[in-house]
């Protein structure tokens, strides 16, 4: 079984007793589109497949994705070339909730600024401001937006922290402990963190009027997806009010243009949708992309398939 894996050679991939592993650099076309042809399974992170890409895979029987969010890959025309697609809920979701917090702590704390300061000679005296600004994360109620496997660790990680921990989602889960209606959450959250696939209905979902409903100082995190937010009314609630600071692992527009106003800002601090790119989280991947190949060569049913094919 030919697979490609659209991702950079990775010491971690043992397997090639059990498949034929090809790799193919995201950013490289030439190898992908070269590959393509002769290719069973395709393994796919974040570089959007579009419908032109799998019908070049001729011999295409299942693209899965390394994650969860499947909006990079055009599904319906995957379904309709008789193509299974897959995706991996819950294994990326130890590193994304580490990642997030580790975005809280950087954005309440205002790190980048003391990074620059201390590496710049300014950092002694220490800046007064921080005793007025500077948060404990264990002092504040944590928003979450969305409450999958992610969000659901993240919480556990900063309740064991001290936070007080409320959450919405797009089901409605109203019986549930801590949930509150949106407009709840934004107005009494110090930190807001998303954690919400990108659809049409979450698309721009904090728009300019949820921005202002949030509490003055609160912190904004994101890695779920950057189309989730407006970005033209963050960076003015950045500028101006109500939010303190920001921290984004994702963008609108991926990679991010170099000259998005997001990156000009003091009070924010980015990543680049690497919140789940950790050892543990590869490990976890290519054991359950692993396994997909071994029940399709078998002719059991995959696991994880998010369109309906007949294999």
């Amino acid at each position: 079984m030919r697979v490609l894996a659209h991702l950079a050679p990775s010491a971690l991939v043992t397997v090639q007793d059990l498949v034929d592993v090809r790799f193919c650099a995201a950013d490289d076309d030439e190898t992908f589109y070269r590959e393509l042809p002769d290719t069973d399974v395709l393994w796919h992170v974040l570089r959007p497949i579009n419908a032109d890409d799998l019908e070049r895979g001729k011999r295409l029987k299942l693209v899965h994705k390394l994650g969860a969010g499947v909006n990079t890959i055009d599904v319906d025309a995957a379904a309709r070339l008789g193509i299974a697609v897959a995706n991996m809920p819950g294994a990326n979701a130890p590193s994304v909730a580490e990642g997030a917090v580790m975005l809280m702590l950087a954005a309440l704390r205002r790190l980048p600024e003391l990074d620059r300061a201390t590496r710049g000679g300014t950092g002694w005296p220490t800046d007064p401001s921080l005793g007025e600004t500077a948060r404990d994360l264990g002092s504040c109620t944590v928003g979450l937006i969305g409450y999958g496997n992610i969000a659901k660790r993240v919480e556990s990680i900063v309740t064991a922290m001290g936070a007080t921990v409320i959450h919405t989602n797009s089901r409605g889960a109203q019986g549930h402990p801590g949930w509150r209606p949106l407009p709840e959450l934004l107005a009494i959250s110090d930190v807001v963190s998303l954690h919400l696939p990108l659809t049409e209905h979450t698309t721009r979902l904090l728009d300019a009027a949820a921005l202002a409903r949030m509490k003055p100082g609160a912190v904004l995190v994101n890695t779920s997806r950057g189309g989730v937010i407006d970005e033209p009314a963050l960076v003015a609630a950045l500028r101006n009010g109500p939010l303190q600071a920001a921290g984004l692992d994702v963008f609108a527009t991926e990679p991010v243009e170099p000259d998005n106003p997001l990156l000009a800002l003091d009070n924010v601090v980015v990543s680049p949708h690497v919140t789940w790119y950790t050892a543990d989280t590869m490990r976890r991947y290519l054991a359950e992309a692993v396994a997909n190949c071994e029940r399709l060569a078998a002719g059991q049913q995959l696991a994880n398939v998010v369109n309906e094919v007949n294999l």
